[in-house]
């Protein structure tokens, strides 16, 4: 007989909700309440945690997913939020909740996959993941034809602006796939996780070409790591109207499925967010990152 309870999809639940999150807050030091007291945790996110008299334990969380990949659709299942309370270690809870996880997912989608930190790089092996290394992308602005738009109207959004919000949440909805090489489908509940609680400081808004970016500038090199549109766009449009004259590079955080003079990638492994895939196929090849608004 289970020692702890086994319970999941409890978003509704105000008392494990809560419970769940001072365990996000005392073992991953983060805080989800910006984001589920807003309303968007939905179904797509879902917990399966040990309790222990009503008290959250440990945990390990499924996303449904719709990924793209060279123009296919696949359903991929993101594996998150893997914790357990300092007083419940070595007990093998994780290891019971990933198990339980993959026999009963695994039969419905086409692959499971998640993002590792370095502390734990031995611990998914140990279930069948592999470890793929993802790439870096460049675009040399100097030699490129991209020039600034000093004309281009861009204006930051702040959650706290009941008119900017409800333009993130339609954005959220509504948005493209931001790449066919490898993207992800409209995920609003992940992509308001990214606006309230990650880059909240980072967005901004080209109203003339319908369009949002999350960046940020680090000396000469512009960071973006999501662009997000309902429509096609000129990448070249949007790129003119974010850079400026004192910048050298762009860094993308996402597969480009644009090419432009300048532009360069290179495998870049990087243990603090190492990716791992469960798939009985291999699936993704080449040069590649998966949207790192994509991660939960």
């Amino acid at each position: 007989m289970e020692k702890y309870e086994l319970v999941s999809d409890y978003r509704c639940d105000e008392q494990l909700r809560e419970s769940f999150n001072k365990l996000v807050i005392n073992v991953l030091e983060g805080d989800f309440r910006n984001w589920y007291s807003r309303g968007y945790w939905n179904e797509k996110y879902i917990p399966y945690s040990f309790v222990d008299q009503g008290k959250v334990i440990s945990n390990v969380s499924v996303s449904e997913m719709s990924i793209i990949i060279e123009g296919k659709k696949y359903k991929g299942i993101q594996i998150s939020t893997v914790m357990t309370d300092e007083n419940y270690r070595h007990q093998g809870l994780a290891k019971k909740l990933m198990n339980h996880i993959i026999e009963k997912y695994e039969d419905h989608c086409d692959f499971l996959y998640l993002f590792a930190n370095d502390t734990v790089l031995d611990f998914y092996p140990k279930f069948g993941f592999e470890r793929l290394d993802e790439s870096d992308f460049f675009l040399d602005i100097v030699k490129s034809s991209i020039q600034p738009n000093s004309k281009a109207k861009i204006k930051k959004l702040s959650i706290d602006a009941e008119e900017d919000l409800k333009l993130m949440e339609k954005f959220a909805l509504n948005r493209k796939p931001i790449s066919t090489i490898l993207g992800v489908e409209s995920h609003d509940s992940l992509s308001m996780f990214h606006f309230t609680l990650v880059f909240e400081e980072s967005i901004y808004y080209i109203e003339e070409l319908e369009t949002i970016v999350i960046m940020e500038e680090d000396k000469d090199i512009l960071h973006i790591y999501d662009i997000i549109t309902l429509n096609d766009q000129d990448i070249k449009l949007i790129l003119e109207s974010v850079i400026n004259e004192s910048m050298e590079k762009v860094q993308f955080y996402f597969t480009p499925d644009f090419k432009l003079e300048g532009m360069t990638s290179k495998v870049a492994p990087f243990d603090d967010d190492a990716l791992f895939i469960r798939s009985k196929q291999p699936v993704i090849k080449g040069n590649f990152i998966f949207p790192l608004t994509s991660h939960y």
